[in-house]
């Protein structure tokens, strides 16, 4: 059994075998993208699921890493394509990849990448390797859903906060899951101890969003890796702002709406405005209560799993170390 950072230790290795590999392959502009943008680093954390997914079930955990790491070749490729959509000019305290080299670049960049995470799965030598493939298919199809939705959100004053969470269930939530699931899968799990680990995985995914909603408009920037207030100045859709759209009332609702769409005027007096409203609201605590809520439902369903705790305490690790990030 590998502790967390042992597993974090043979990701990396992986990740550096492979950029070593697209370093030297031709064209050059179209690989050097996809080597800026996983030389960037991260968290690194679909793929870390996938190898504490596994080793609840398997002894040979090296078996899991090509489908850990073309997780994560897919999640880089998604965020190359969210940056250009959402005109995000840093990520990970650097400029974005169409800040750096173009949009056209991130685009076919990006497209190159969804197809080296499949050549990747290919490298699977497992028996679930159809199953695996299905999920992670699937789970594309559904990122794309969330990605659609979260774009169809810009446009409206009245998206509820269900419809939010279920838009971060299939733009985030799902690839997290799918994660810990193929892991599972790959390990030797039954069926219903791989769905278990997908219900987890939902949950996670959307504490882990809900988080980041929080950390944009409250976290320290060198920390977080963007810029703080950047959801705000784009009037994104998350959790606070459709909360706040659902409680605010009166000259309050009205002074909130009156900022939407105000691309003109200095950021920082938006970013404080709204901030400003967020506070009377108590939209922070709110929050942090839904991010509580579903931690707590991730941590219940690894519960019911039954299998020996020295397996689940990589992965229970794992959901501690993410659930305390800098709130």
């Amino acid at each position: 059994m590998k502790d967390t950072d042992q597993l974090k230790a043979l990701v990396e290795g992986a990740v550096q075998n492979h950029l070593q590999q697209w370093r030297h392959k031709h064209p050059e502009n179209l690989y050097a993208p996809v080597c800026y943008a996983l030389e960037a680093g991260g968290k690194r954390l679909r793929p870390l699921l996938v190898l504490v997914g596994y080793q609840i079930f398997g002894d040979h955990v090296e078996e899991a890493l090509p489908a850990a790491l073309a997780i994560e070749v897919f999640h880089n490729f998604t965020l190359l394509h969210d940056d250009i959509m959402d005109k995000s000019e840093i990520r990970r305290n650097q400029p974005t990849v169409h800040i750096r080299f173009s949009d056209n670049n991130a685009i076919l960049s990006g497209d190159a990448m969804a197809f080296l995470a499949y050549s990747l799965l290919m490298e699977l030598k497992s028996n679930r390797l159809e199953e695996v493939i299905a999920l992670f298919t699937r789970t594309a199809v559904e990122i794309c859903e969330g990605q659609q939705m979260d774009m169809d959100f810009e446009a409206r004053l009245d998206v509820s906060v269900e419809e939010y969470l279920e838009m971060i269930r299939l733009k985030t939530a799902v690839l997290m899951a799918c994660s810990l699931k193929s892991g599972a899968l790959l390990g030797g799990s039954t069926d219903e101890e791989a769905d278990l680990l997908y219900e987890a995985g939902i949950n996670l995914g959307l504490a882990f969003q809900l988080q980041d909603d929080y950390l944009d408009t409250s976290g320290d920037e060198t920390t977080f890796g963007k810029k703080i207030g950047g959801d705000i100045l784009a009037d994104k859709k998350t959790f606070l702002l459709t909360e706040a759209l659902r409680s605010a009332r009166g000259t309050r609702r009205e002074e909130l709406i009156s900022w939407l769409g105000r691309d003109k005027l200095p950021g920082d007096r938006k970013i404080k405005a709204i901030q400003s409203i967020f506070a009377d609201l108590q939209i922070k605590e709110k929050t942090l209560l839904k991010i509580g809520e579903y931690s707590s439902k991730a941590i219940a369903t690894l519960s019911l799993l039954k299998k020996e705790s020295f397996r689940k305490e990589p992965l229970l690790a794992l959901f501690s170390s993410l659930i305390k990030r800098e709130l």
